[in-house]
């Protein structure tokens, strides 16, 4: 196994884009030709656009991109300017009378009463994708959908840290695959390598572990903070998939936030997380299951460490909180 960087799986195009104000954007990948798609929501509280044509009995095969966003439902009207990009260039599912740009996507909740802080819309999503073609990169941290990103959010902002943006990739032989992930959980993010909490609830300098909170407040009533949640993402790969393994392969990636963000998957995160497939290169699809786990929890991590610190929280590089 190589470790090598998610621009380096060359069929997917890679764009983001923040409001001026710095606290929330959107992040796209784009694919040309078309690529397998598949999805996984595993949250109580998703917010998501075009899934339904992921399932693998419905007509469309293959999808032009997808779309990961601040903005809670907002943010879906990034999947428009995405679109309208890519019409542009004759990019799309061909219907005789015009190309229509397939594009899946995800948002996450960073809404603020700031009237300084624009949401994510058609313009935004539109300048993400020209600058995955004009000047395709990819920065971890507080850009893109992490932009707006927190983490720990079970005593409220106050009490919560900085989330981000992450990635991380690898080739197996002939196998690409990478995640990207953008993070900003209701629970704690944990280091499965030591099982030590790196970001996440704290008062003072001091780590509360948002599990143990919750079962101790088991009996009262008032535990729906569903402001400021939901971790998506998605797996890209040259690996040879139907869009049936590309959803299950999206499934299994799902261990790797489980592993590393606790609790996952709660009543108040829209959990989501995509599959992307070039679909190239026949291989063992337990292995790549695994594979996409694995890049996941690391994209989770690398999203965390490599955020910095705002007026509004602190980041998990310059914390010395303890527990």
């Amino acid at each position: 196994m190589k470790e090598i960087k998610i621009t380096d799986l060359s069929p997917f195009k890679i764009g983001q884009k923040e409001d001026p104000s710095g606290r929330t954007g959107c992040t796209v990948v784009l694919h040309d030709t078309g690529a397998v798609g598949g999805v996984s929501v595993r949250g109580g509280a998703p917010g998501t656009r075009e899934t339904d044509l992921l399932r693998p009995e419905n007509l469309v095969q293959h999808i032009h991109g997808l779309f990961l966003s601040g903005g809670s439902a907002f943010g879906l009207d990034v999947g428009s300017g995405v679109m309208k990009f890519l019409e542009e260039k004759g990019i799309g599912f061909d219907v005789q009378v015009a190309k229509v740009p397939i594009i899946p996507g995800a948002i996450l909740f960073d809404l603020t009463d700031d009237p300084a802080v624009k949401r994510p819309d058609a313009q935004l999503g539109y300048e993400a994708a020209r600058s995955a073609y004009e000047a395709p990169a990819f920065q971890m941290g507080n850009y893109g959908a992490g932009a707006g990103a927190s983490v720990g959010k079970a005593l409220g902002k106050t009490h919560s840290m900085k989330g981000g943006i992450g990635s991380w990739a690898c080739r197996i032989g002939q196998v690409e695959i990478g995640a990207v992930a953008a993070v900003n959980s209701f629970g704690d993010v944990v280091d499965p390598a030591t099982g030590k909490v790196i970001a996440g609830l704290y008062e003072g300098n001091e780590f509360l572990h948002t599990e143990k909170q919750l079962l101790h407040q088991m009996e009262d009533t008032d535990t729906n903070r569903f402001k400021g949640n939901t971790t998506i993402g998605t797996i890209l790969t040259n690996a040879a998939l139907t869009k049936a393994e590309a959803s299950k392969v999206a499934d299994a990636a799902h261990d790797g936030l489980a592993r590393t963000i606790r609790p996952s998957h709660t009543f108040v995160d829209g959990d989501t997380i995509f599959c992307m497939s070039d679909n190239q290169v026949p291989c063992d699809t337990n292995a790549l299951a695994a594979a996409a786990a694995l890049c996941m929890e690391k994209a989770v991590l690398n999203a965390v460490l490599s955020s910095a610190s705002t007026e509004e929280y602190p980041a998990a590089k310059d914390s010395h909180k303890k527990g």
